[in-house]
């Protein structure tokens, strides 16, 4: 069997980086020679939540699965669409009376399957249940079924420390665990002791003239004054970020995990 690569993109924010996902994903997928695309897409309606117009087009664009986090609930219309589209997860640690899926086992046209789990972070969020206790009961499930080849988790999370505390917990349980959410992209992609694949933060696909995708106008006033602020959501062209993992099916870990940033705003690791 073939080594098998992920590319999994971090938030996308608003236009430009649905604009510069559409552009160039066609070109980084051949370049790079990824199997599967996973992209967070939490972002990309306006700088926050996602419409099914816009899901749609990003899975046009190529994106196999979409993963998301706290802003998912946004726009109403979603709610019907995480019903009847389970390639767009929600956080899977909330309650299990919550619409839609957390968790998907994607298949290529080779058959290699490959689990995906979008999970919450508690620490500095919203209320949700133990991100740690639901990922056990799920890949007990997937172990027990023998439904999956791969695994990738998406901690969408605040704090650093817990998402470096899932990385350890996961290692040598899942394929990688790529953390999203905070829009800066890390410099800790690596293979943990036991083999998984970590990074605390792939950072946003979206314009990094700005403030974490917000325009610096808009966002300094609040900083300033304490008053609150209407914040409007960067335009200008997008950097897309995330990471490429290569593992061997059916094995423990990855073989590597390497940043891939793609733009105008920070150096680029892959053309």
């Amino acid at each position: 069997m073939q080594p098998f690569a992920i590319l999994m993109l971090g938030d996308v924010v608003g236009k430009s980086g649905r604009q510069a996902l559409a552009r160039h994903l066609p070109r980084l997928k051949a370049s790079l020679g990824v199997d599967m695309v996973i992209v967070n897409g939490e972002n990309a309606a306006n700088g926050m939540g996602l419409t099914p117009k816009i899901a749609d087009e990003l899975f046009a664009a190529g994106v196999d699965v979409l993963t998301s986090g706290n802003h998912i609930w946004r726009f109403r219309e979603i709610v019907d669409y995480l019903k009847r589209q389970p390639r767009l997860l929600r956080p899977a640690n909330y309650p299990p009376t919550t619409p839609g899926v957390g968790s998907w086992v994607w298949i290529s046209r080779e058959g290699v399957r490959v689990g995906v789990i979008n999970l919450l972070g508690r620490t500095f969020m919203d209320a949700a249940d133990c991100p740690f206790a639901c990922v056990d009961r799920l890949l007990s499930a997937w172990e027990q079924e023998r439904a999956c080849d791969l695994v990738v988790v998406d901690f969408h999370a605040e704090a650093t420390s817990e998402k470096n505390a899932m990385g350890y917990y996961l290692d040598g349980r899942v394929t990688a665990v790529v953390g999203t959410h905070t829009h800066i992209p890390t410099a800790d992609a690596r293979r943990l002791p036991r083999g998984s694949g970590f990074i605390t933060d792939v950072g946003m696909s979206g314009c990094y003239q700005s403030v974490i995708g917000v325009t610096v106008e808009s966002v300094l006033p609040g900083f300033l004054t304490r008053m609150p602020v209407r914040f409007e959501t960067a335009e200008g062209e997008a950097t897309l970020c995330g990471v490429k993992i290569v593992a061997m099916v059916g094995s423990v870990g990855c073989l590597s995990m390497e940043p891939v940033r793609f733009g105008p705003d920070l150096s680029a690791t892959h053309p």
